[in-house]
């Protein structure tokens, strides 16, 4: 099993701990939590920004990291379905070092994690989206893959879905998405630990409407149940917290995530970006330093050209669902794929169709409700 799985002392709930079932993952493990929000809206910023950048699109261009997804997997991937949908592959990392470092906590160790992971299926026409979100405490096979830098990574059987990153990177992350779903990722998003709360600092806040009080001290959050437009901090506090919310669960703290990422679209959507000339060039500076791309998204003028198909989907056309999964009955700190369920969101998305109602129904991911919803 891989580092990232491995359980450390003291949190609660883990095996060989005491604490609550659903608090498994920990404080220092949550860090990671709902980062990648910030990639959905970062290419739509960037679309906004390019209009009149001149002088400053090389060091635009710049800023922006790329992985060499392609050329690491090679030709054994699912094949490219031609019906005019696109599946992206959207994660968050926490490097743990520099300000990620101090946003989060303890010590820089060298490792990368990734806690949660969204497929984003683009529809033919790119009007409406579907948003699956991958937790990061399911147990899965991790197939055998190889990173950007030509290591290759035996495969291992029953460990936590968030291992692939945190043993081969990006590529890896993908190939145990694609083995997953049996669906090709056409491209990959990631965003790390600061700039998602540096993005939200530069739009002026996310409004949001939370439905109960959430107090949280262990993600420094306390909030009354009613409107509030959050800091960078609070809501990375926000998309952190899973003890404050529900049942304290990593599949609360997911549907919680997804109301946020819909308030968030809506914000991006309606800020006044072209009154000031400062406040564009912050945003599409702190948006392109957020991200790091595929290959053929690792450019403004690629990245511009390919966001500027998002920029008609609304939070209204975005389908947010869990990938459906139940409680692992040997252990209730982690949760395994139900593979029937799973199979109707894999066919839906390979066809270009709605996710069906009944995908979800009776699984554990019905069980969790977050407490925050779009203004």
């Amino acid at each position: 099993m891989s580092a990232e799985s491995t359980p450390e002392p003291g949190i609660p709930g883990e095996p060989g701990t005491t604490g609550p079932r659903h608090r498994a993952s920990g404080r220092r493990k949550s860090r990671g939590k709902g980062l990648l929000i910030t990639a959905w809206t970062a290419a739509g910023i960037v679309v906004l920004g390019g209009t009149g950048l001149g002088y400053v699109y090389f060091k635009l261009n710049g800023n922006i990291n790329s992985v060499d997804i392609d050329h690491a997997l090679g030709g054994d991937r699912p094949e490219k379905v031609d019906n005019g949908s696109e599946n992206i592959l959207v994660l968050g990392s926490d490097t743990r070092s520099g300000s990620n470092q101090d946003l989060g906590g303890g010590a820089d160790d060298g490792s990368a994690r990734s806690d949660t992971a969204m497929i984003v299926h683009l529809y033919e026409g790119h009007k409406k989206a579907s948003v699956v979100s991958i937790p990061r405490d399911t147990l899965i096979d991790r197939p055998e893959c190889t990173d950007t830098d030509g290591t290759t990574h035996d495969a291992e059987t029953s460990v936590m879905f968030n291992s692939a990153y945190t043993t081969g990177g990006a590529a890896c992350a993908v190939k145990t998405v694609e083995s997953l779903t049996g669906i090709r990722m056409d491209h990959y998003l990631e965003v790390d630990f600061s700039g998602f709360q540096k993005l939200v600092d530069e739009l002026g806040g996310v409004t949001v409407t939370t439905t109960e009080d959430i107090d949280d001290p262990d993600s420094h959050l306390n909030l009354e149940a009613g409107p509030h437009k959050l800091t960078g901090a609070q809501a990375l506090g926000l998309v952190r917290t899973r003890h404050g919310v529900g049942d304290g669960s990593d599949l609360g703290r997911i549907q919680l995530q997804q109301a946020f990422i819909k308030a968030l679209v809506e914000q991006v959507r309606d800020v006044g970006l072209f009154t000031s000339p400062k406040k564009l060039y912050d945003l599409a500076d702190t948006a392109t330093k957020a991200v790091t791309t595929d290959s053929d998204l690792g450019s403004v003028n690629s990245l511009v050209s390919w966001a500027n198909g998002l920029k008609g989907i609304s939070a209204s056309k975005m389908h947010m669902v869990t990938m459906p999964v139940q409680y692992d009955p040997a252990d209730p700190n982690r949760v395994l794929l139900d593979e029937p369920k799973a199979q109707q969101v894999w066919t839906a998305l390979k066809n270009d169709k709605p996710i069906p109602k009944t995908a979800t129904e009776g699984t554990a991911t019905g069980e969790a409700k977050g407490v925050v919803s779009a203004p």
